[in-house]
Formats: structure tokens, C-alpha cells, sequence
């Protein structure tokens, strides 16, 4: 069975990376967001304002991040021989630039009007309720994702290698909810100084706070789906064990012109040239003792030998294309994250 299969009933995921953690994430999002917008109404907080404004901003992302899931399944077909893996990257760049304009723009926005024009605050205990179950909520969502990068990375990675190399649709919502935790922290702050005060100054720039915090995780999303929609080279380590395969085959003399791309999440595509080693590929061709064998053959008759050497010639290409279709096949066997490889005789 593989992740996603398809059944009359539509697209059925099993196990699909990043599919539980956005989905969670849309589903607590969307909650609280209709809680944050309620307080805002009854209290005109300009902190909760932002507040319902960022979890607007996450809902609609985590929706187009499930899009980009969805379309990233797609099988290859005429249009994408290699298959719509970046979709994910391409969907999770637009939820991204959907956090900097939408969230980050409209918070600092609210933040500085209510500075310039402030307004009396109505405090009600339900604010701080709400903002409770808020942070409650967004811990939740926060640990399903963290937990999901944490499952699935590789060897002693550190937290910081995790953020850089990890499922982009996953990164984004532990970097959304990590970051809507730290907003609610600020909020609370920031309200309950106002209250405390008697100054909406607090609130204020409680909502810019929110606003900058939204921002910077904006630009971080942005600039990691970037690098994959670039055609983002495969880890090291991969390139090395592919070049190690085939430096181990006796027929290869050298490899070089390696070139490669991610082409889905954990998914790569190679291509590299290789010079064939002359001795080598004639043992290949000599086959032990059908060398002498065809020499006795043809010794002495011109004719013969003319068709042997069409025949030995017609042979190398032959003898070569198997031996490269033997080490494409190894290379995927022995590498399964490498989805596509190309090897050319130079």
C-alpha cells in the first residue's frame, strides 16, 4: 500500500508525511480563532485582535499547506515526467508569503493605529479564559508536529538540523505554533499590564510584538521552501555513497559531471557521466575462452573476419547499456530515497 491510494472514494492517506500535523493544526486553529475573534468583540483588546488575526492567517495556511500535500501526490504523467513533489514546496511558500502580508501586516497595522488612536479597553475575566484555552490548544498542534520531525529524523541530528532538513509542511506549522504560543505569552502580558496600567499603550504594542514575531517566522518559511524550489542539491552523504557504488564497479574508470535535485520531500533525482575502463569492458567482452574460440574460427578467412568485428562492435554498446542498467537498478535498490539516476558514457 503506498501513502496514498486511490479508491472511489477519492484519495485515502495512510501515514502521509506532515498530513497529521497539518491537519491537527487546521482543525485547532480554525477553533480558536473563532474564540480569540469573540474576546476581541467583547473587550476591543488590540492584542486580541491580532491574536484572532494570527490564528486567521494560520488557518488559511495550514489549508493551502494541505493543498500543497494533496497535489504533491500526484503520480508523473506528460506534463511532469519526474512527478509534482515541489507542489508541497510551491503550496508551503505561498502559506508562508500568506503569514507576512495577512498575519504579520495586518497585526502591526492594528498595533500602530491603536497608538496613535487609542481607545478604552473593556476587561472581562472570559478574555484571559480564552487566551488559556488558546495556549492549550496551540501546545497540542505544537507537540503533534514537533513530535512528527522528531520521529523522522536521521542519526544524532541536533533540533537546528531537524528545522533545516525536515518536512517543510511540518517545519511550517511547528514554526506557526511555536510562534502563536510565544503571541499568546504576549498577549496575556500585554493585556494584563493595560489592565493593570490603565493604559492601552500595552495592548498596542503587545500587537506589534505579535506582528514582528509573525513576520520573522514568515521570512524564515520563505526563504527554506525557496531553496527546494531552486532545485536544491541531494545531502552529501547520498552524493558520496551513489559515487562510491559506482567507483566500486570494475567497468568504471572515473565519474564526473555529477549533477543532482530534490524532486518531492526525501525524493532525489541524479544524473552523472562516467569514463568506462578499457580493460575491463574487453574481459566483459572475451567472455574466458570464446575469444580463442572465435580467433580459430576466422583465422585466415577476411570475410569472417570482417563480420566478426561487426558483430564484437555491435556488442560493446550492448555490453555496456546492461552494465549501466545493473547499476541504476543497485544504486535504487541500495538507495531508495533516489526516485530517478542517469548514468552517461562520456
Amino acid at each position: 500500500m503506498t501513502n496514498i491510494e486511490k479508491s472511489n472514494k477519492g484519495f485515502i492517506y495512510n501515514r502521509e508525511p506532515g498530513f497529521a500535523s497539518v491537519a491537527a493544526a487546521l482543525v485547532g486553529n480554525f477553533t480558536i480563532t473563532i474564540l480569540k475573534t469573540i474576546g476581541f468583540v467583547v473587550s476591543g483588546s488590540s492584542s486580541l485582535f491580532s491574536e484572532a488575526v494570527h490564528s486567521f492567517a494560520d488557518t488559511s495556511n495550514q489549508a493551502l499547506l494541505m493543498v500543497g500535500i494533496v497535489k504533491s501526490r500526484r503520480a508523473p504523467d506528460e506534463s511532469s515526467s519526474y512527478g509534482y513533489g515541489l507542489e508541497r514546496f510551491f503550496w508551503a511558500l505561498i502559506s508562508a508569503c500568506g503569514v507576512f502580508f495577512i498575519g504579520a501586516g495586518v497585526t502591526v497595522y492594528h498595533g500602530v493605529h491603536t497608538l496613535l488612536n487609542p481607545e478604552e479597553l473593556v476587561f472581562r475575566p472570559e478574555v484571559f479564559m480564552i487566551l488559556i484555552i488558546s495556549f492549550v490548544v496551540e501546545f497540542i498542534t505544537f507537540y503533534i508536529a514537533f513530535r512528527e520531525l522528531w520521529s523522522n529524523k536521521g542519526g544524532n541530528e541536533t533540533i537546528r538540523e531537524m528545522l533545516e532538513s525536515g518536512d517543510p509542511t511540518v517545519i511550517a506549522v511547528v514554526y506557526e505554533d511555536g510562534v502563536a504560543l510565544l503571541g499568546v505569552i504576549v498577549a496575556t502580558f500585554a493585556i494584563g499590564l493595560s489592565q493593570i496600567t490603565g493604559s492601552p499603550v500595552w495592548d498596542a504594542t503587545g500587537s506589534i510584538i505579535i506582528g514582528a514575531l509573525l513576520a520573522w517566522v514568515a521570512m524564515t518559511l520563505i526563504l527554506k521552501n525557496k531553496r527546494f524550489l531552486v532545485e536544491k542539491s541531494i545531502p552529501e552523504d547520498v552524493r558520496e555513497q551513489i559515487i562510491e557504488i559506482l567507483s566500486a564497479d570494475p567497468m568504471i574508470e572515473r565519474v564526473y559531471d555529477f549533477k543532482s535535485s530534490v524532486v518531492e520531500l526525501g525524493k532525489y533525482r541524479a544524473k552523472c557521466e562516467v569514463e568506462v575502463n578499457g580493460t575491463a569492458l574487453f574481459r566483459e567482452l572475451s567472455n574466458g575462452e570464446m575469444l580463442k574460440d572465435d580467433y580459430d574460427t576466422i583465422k585466415g578467412d577476411y570475410q569472417e573476419f570482417v563480420r566478426y568485428i561487426v558483430d564484437y562492435t555491435d556488442r560493446v554498446p550492448r555490453v555496456i547499456g546492461t552494465r549501466i542498467d545493473e547499476l541504476e537498478a543497485r544504486i535504487q535498490k541500495e538507495i531508495p530515497s533516489v526516485r530517478h539516476i542517469d548514468i552517461e558514457i562520456n
